[in-house]
């Protein structure tokens, strides 16, 4: 008689759930304070989740681009530390895609309209005035908004196909709250006026009216990827006797009457157990919620939150690079893909041959629609006929090509999720004042990987103090951080904020929300 195998068991100080940045970032702090620490990472080959890179036969790709540019000090140091020899500077360039031209991103207006030629300017310019003698009073939507301020015309054309292949919603449903604050500072009447003046050597202004903040001209950029990043933190990890155990997803997690934490992976090997004081996660709240047992009273508000999911399919193409921009935006209703980067541009280790260029088509998607379902064979051919529908490359030209697929790489702000996520915070940090949730998934919140990394920074501090004296949630939302606990609390740690850290909240991620009846009826009374 066969006897199953028993589990194999291990004690540590914190257990951390995915090897993304948050959780290594915790991981590699944790381990340098001396703690006893093991992370499991459902990927059976790379750590870094979003911000991994990913190889195939010589070639590197990394998914959706990552610039290394923080505001915080803090963090800058911890990647210099981590990665000391291995950053490059790379130009940044970006542009918009449109039948057959490129667009300055962000969109400098007079030259749109000098790229669209006289008569299609002309039609632009006529329905900018008609928004403007007679706007819609009545402005709930993305649409609403961006057509009172540039004319439907020139909306559809730079703001409508991008926006709805992204955030897979259509723009007459999406708050107008969001576009007011994605489309700052441009004035299309302005531009037309500078560019103008400009012409006739009126107007010195560089920008060609162009009255946003210019982008960072240069980024940093690890050398092989933003992988190499977080394989090195994971060495790190590992040198200090802690574990990262790959290929191993989380079954369930349950505290004692101690308080104490059992937390049960499985993976090719059969099923493994840690024990910790600590749990960090950086799994998707939906999927955390699951695995608790027993389940949490918020489960329903937990299933009730939604992700967008993510495909890259990366070709391999005989020709010199086909552009010199980091990435395009693909504004064109013809194509399905959003966005297409160019490996080299990012770096030039990330291709190995320098007759083959290498670019990556991005597409959003919900996981198991029929984009998600096809086949790897049947997402390469596609690249390669949109490819060519933009006139960017020959089929015949296309020499390789892979798909890597990324789930839950967007969290959807829809108009329940802010109340489904307080929920469940509520609920969990109630009942469990050892269990901290940290990074974009963890938290289900949109942040840059600086935001992610830095809730893995506070939550180490948490744990080193024993109580939650920086509230995480604040990180990516406001301008400071601010002291956690209720008021009355036994215990409150007061410490002063440094302005690094200030900086470090500086930066937001806005993303679209659908319009919510509260949104709808404010409008209304505002009419």
């Amino acid at each position: 008689m066969n006897m199953p195998s028993k589990a194999a068991e291990n004690a540590v100080d914190v257990a951390i759930i995915g090897a993304g940045p948050a959780g290594l970032t915790a991981a590699y702090l944790l381990s340098k304070k001396g703690y006893s620490v093991t992370v499991i990472e459902k990927d059976p080959q790379y750590v870094g989740g979003i911000s991994r890179t990913v190889e195939h036969e010589g070639f590197r790709f990394d998914i959706g681009g990552h610039r290394f540019f923080s505001k915080s000090q803090e963090v800058v140091d911890l990647w210099n530390e981590i990665l000391p020899d291995d950053f490059i500077q790379r130009p940044r360039m970006s542009r918009i895609y449109y039948e057959g031209k490129f667009y300055s991103y962000p969109l400098r207006a007079f030259e749109a309209l000098w790229n669209l030629g006289i008569w299609r300017s002309t039609l632009c310019m006529l329905s900018y005035g008609k928004a403007k003698v007679f706007p819609n009073k009545n402005v709930k939507s993305f649409e609403d908004w961006t057509v009172n301020q540039f004319g439907y015309k020139l909306y559809s054309i730079f703001f409508k196909t991008y926006t709805e292949k992204v955030w897979g919603m259509p723009c007459d449903e999406m708050s107008a709250d969001w576009a007011a604050q994605r489309i700052k500072g441009l004035s299309l009447w302005n531009a037309v006026t500078d560019g103008l003046k400009r012409s006739l050597g009126l107007n010195k202004k560089p920008n060609d009216g162009q009255e946003v903040k210019t982008l960072l001209e240069t980024f940093r950029y690890p050398r092989l990827g933003p992988g190499m990043m977080w394989d090195a933190a994971r060495r790190h990890v590992e040198a200090r006797g802690n574990a990262v155990l790959m290929g191993h997803s989380l079954k369930q997690l349950a505290q004692d009457a101690n308080g104490n934490w059992r937390m049960s992976a499985s993976g090719a090997d059969g099923e493994t157990v840690i024990t910790a004081k600590h749990v960090i996660s950086s799994a998707p709240m939906r999927e955390l919620a699951t695995r608790i047992h027993p389940l949490p009273k918020s489960m329903p508000e937990a299933q009730d939150l939604n992700y967008r999911d993510f495909l890259t399919i990366a070709i391999m193409i005989k020709s010199d690079d086909l552009f010199p921009d980091n990435w395009i935006y693909i504004h064109d209703d013809r194509v399905q893909v959003g966005r297409v980067q160019n490996f080299r541009s990012w770096s030039p280790e990330m291709v190995p041959d320098e007759k083959i260029a290498c670019v990556g088509l991005e597409y959003f998607c919900f996981e198991n629609d029929g984009l998600w379902s096809s086949s790897d064979a049947d997402l390469v051919e596609l690249a390669k006929k949109e490819m060519a529908i933009l006139g960017l490359c020959k089929p015949e030209d296309v020499v390789g090509g892979v798909v890597v697929r990324q789930e839950k790489a967007y969290p959807v702000y829809d108009d329940a999720y802010e109340q489904n996520v307080a929920t469940m915070r509520d609920d969990l940090e109630s009942r469990f004042p050892t269990l901290h949730m940290v990074g974009r998934n963890g938290m289900h919140r949109y942040n840059n990987q600086d935001h992610a990394m830095m809730t893995a920074m506070l939550t180490v501090e948490n744990i080193e103090a024993g109580t939650r004296k920086w509230n995480v949630w604040n990180v990516n939302e406001d301008a400071e951080y601010h002291e956690a606990g209720d008021e009355g609390a036994q215990r409150v740690i007061v410490e002063d904020i440094t302005e690094d850290r200030v900086a470090a909240l500086e930066s937001l991620r806005d993303v679209p929300t659908r319009i919510g009846e509260a949104a709808q009826d404010k409008s209304k009374k505002a009419a």
